[in-house]
């Protein structure tokens, strides 16, 4: 009996003290995933798509790309991978977007640079000097700005609404230039004009010569995915005959259909990764 009171006090007192000895942990994991979906949305310029209606568009893409595979061949492993291609379409589309700004945005940084040298030269403050480009930075970078403006007028923190700024603009070289700017406010340089003209032609160089090389490199990408689609589009004109689909419904077409599927990723992915280029890294974003 004694032996039992004390097991029973040892759990009771082990149980009190479990929250602290084994806290509870997130599932790291998933919300790794899903801070990489919010990041992409927003570096895509779609900052309001939120996590669950992305999830929400891939799972419709994917059932209806499945849908209308399974329809016209009626083969499940085709409509499986339909569905696996439909729910990466969005994914895909948003990495697009998010390169093409970027490109854009790269030939536009320097100009931002240029008109924060002559605001800085006629005797604005570093604060009024960036809210002025709400009305002088190039079109597609305005409305960051506007944003940053109305922030600063209503909190007065710049340190608060330069952090808005960098969030809102999602960009590796706007991190450079609002860190730049974070810098010059905390310390007080005194050679914020000569680092900005500095930082101003690093990234003319830059662009022109992505640009220069992006050019050349092209035809690489280009040859990825024609090679990986055209297996594909002679495959679904061959399950499209009742003969073919009979043919691919048996467990060795099954079977040919999957190894097509992966040696058709991996070659993409080998060939795009050939053909890219290192894209630089967003600070402390």
């Amino acid at each position: 009996m004694t032996v039992f009171v004390g097991a029973l006090l040892a759990a009771g007192i082990l149980l009190c003290l479990s929250p602290w000895m084994w806290p509870p942990q997130e599932d790291t994991t998933v919300a790794a995933s899903h801070g990489r979906l919010v990041r992409l949305a927003e570096e895509a310029g779609l900052e309001a798509l939120s996590q669950r209606t992305l999830t929400a568009v891939m799972i419709t893409v994917g059932g209806v790309a499945a849908s209308v595979v399974w329809l016209l061949t009626g083969l499940g492993v085709l409509a499986v991978l339909a569905a696996l291609a439909g729910a990466s379409a969005p994914i895909v589309f948003l990495r697009g977007r998010r390169s093409r700004l970027r490109r854009m945005r790269r030939q536009l940084w320097p100009d931002v640079c240029d008109l924060l040298i002559a605001s800085i030269r006629v005797g604005l403050s570093l604060p009024d000097a960036v809210a002025s480009l709400a009305e002088s930075a190039p079109a597609m970078l305005r409305p960051a700005f506007v944003v940053f403006a109305r922030d600063l007028r209503a909190s007065g923190r710049f340190e608060t609404s330069l952090d808005r700024l960098k969030s809102t603009l999602a960009d590796p070289l706007g991190d450079r230039i609002v860190e730049t700017l974070r810098m010059a406010r905390q310390v007080g340089g005194t050679e914020l004009v000569g680092v900005l003209r500095a930082l101003s032609s690093s990234v003319r160089a830059d662009a022109a010569l992505r640009g220069e090389v992006e050019a050349r490199q092209s035809w690489i990408r280009g040859a990825a995915v024609l090679g990986s689609i055209a297996p594909w589009v002679i495959l679904g004109l061959l399950v499209l005959r009742p003969e073919g689909a009979e043919a691919y419904g048996t467990p060795e077409g099954v079977l040919v259909i999957c190894a097509g599927a992966v040696t058709s990723f991996l070659a993409f992915r080998i060939m795009v990764r050939i053909g890219r280029l290192p894209e630089p890294r967003r600070w402390f974003g």
